[in-house]
């Protein structure tokens, strides 16, 4: 077998088939002399409320203040607990304790990579004031058994959607499920902008309001500053490159859903761990990931057969070193068994169904 080269991601090759919608947005957006918050944060505003079926969204300046502002506005008592996936990527964390807020971490079911509403229960306690869901690689959570939890407890909830655009269960999408939906357009997602920026969805009038004032400065009319706010306003350009691509949002979920696909039908189960389909779900597989105890020797006999992957994440947060103090002697056993054995396959929009089929035959080649 002659050797091929595919790589985990290729941002030129993913835009490419967008760029005459790019470059003719992009000319409109400069010639408009308008420069923010126009009429393309407001289209594509108007167009992601429209996709997910939420009554709004607030274009922000990335995923992470997405999930700053959204916590911001909900006015939780400094200090409470806020709950949060012992597994997630660190900017979920970082924005609980940006706020000042105490993040208490809650192990996933290992199958799923999702929160485990049994591990909630145990952890909830008097000082507790909200969950921050992740619905992890594409996949939501058990959304009704947390919301029931949340209700019975009168927790807020907030959706971390970072890679989960346009995942839904029982048909209804991500980010339409809390209080908050908090998304990032970072250019790798499905969802992938040319730079940060980020949106906040929400059914409530009340939590929207506050949101358009708090992304600029507080203020709604200039000089005037209701709020203590943020400088967080999802750009002009960027929201005209969004609006472009969430025309073909469910045709690169479908693309990656193929590839998913093959991947699990065609890899041996016996020696790998695949990602878990469930009835009701309809997962996007922002990222597809594999488990292997050898995960790094199988890492590096990918890469000398041509092959590039990633590791999402190679550290769990409660071992960052910049976050040591808030988790002192801290144990996550399924978090660090996750950390330590999950790689993450080539699955983009650019990926071909040939470059699957090459890592396929390789990785079932791999020996133990």
């Amino acid at each position: 077998m002659s050797q091929k080269l595919v790589d985990y991601e290729n941002l030129k090759k993913l835009n490419q088939p967008f760029f005459a919608e790019f470059q003719q947005s992009l000319k409109e957006s400069v010639e408009s002399g308008w420069y923010i918050l126009g009429n393309r944060v407001k289209g594509f505003e108007d167009d992601f409320s429209t996709y997910n079926k939420s009554k709004f969204t607030i274009g922000v300046a990335s995923g992470l203040d997405a999930l700053i502002l959204g916590l911001e506005v909900l006015g939780l008592p400094k200090g409470s607990e806020v709950l949060v996936p012992s597994n997630t990527y660190i900017a979920t964390i970082l924005a609980i304790v940006r706020v000042g807020l105490k993040p208490v971490l809650i192990e996933p079911i290992e199958q799923e990579y999702n929160l485990d509403p049994f591990e909630i229960r145990k952890r909830i306690t008097s000082s507790t004031t909200a969950i921050v869901v992740v619905h992890l690689y594409g996949k939501l959570c058990r959304m009704n058994e947390i919301i029931a939890i949340a209700k019975e407890h009168e927790l807020k909830i907030i959706e971390d959607c970072a890679q989960s655009h346009g995942s839904s269960y029982q048909g209804k999408k991500a980010g339409t499920f809390g209080d908050i939906g908090a998304f990032s357009f970072y250019p790798t997602k499905n969802l992938g902008a040319l730079g940060d920026a980020g949106a906040i969805t929400t059914d409530s009038d009340e939590l929207a309001d506050k949101l358009f004032y708090f992304r600029n400065y507080g203020s709604k009319t200039k000089y005037y500053n209701k709020y203590i706010g943020y400088n967080s306003r999802l750009d002009e350009l960027q929201a005209g490159i969004l609006r472009v691509k969430l025309k073909y949002l469910d045709a690169m979920n479908q693309h990656k859903n193929e590839l998913a696909g093959m991947y699990l039908s065609k890899l041996d189960a016996s020696r790998y761990i695949l990602p878990v389909v469930q009835q009701d779900y309809f997962d996007t597989f922002h990222i597809f990931p594999i488990r292997h105890p050898r995960r790094d020797a199988l890492r590096e006999y990918l890469l000398t057969n041509g092959i590039k992957t990633e590791i999402h994440y190679p550290v769990p947060p409660h071992q960052q070193e910049g976050y040591k103090d808030l988790f002192p002697g801290q144990s996550y056993p399924i978090s660090e068994k996750i950390h330590h054995s999950v790689l993450s396959l080539p699955i983009s929009y650019a990926t071909s169904k040939e470059d699957v089929e090459y890592v396929i035959q390789i990785l079932n080649s791999f020996e133990d």
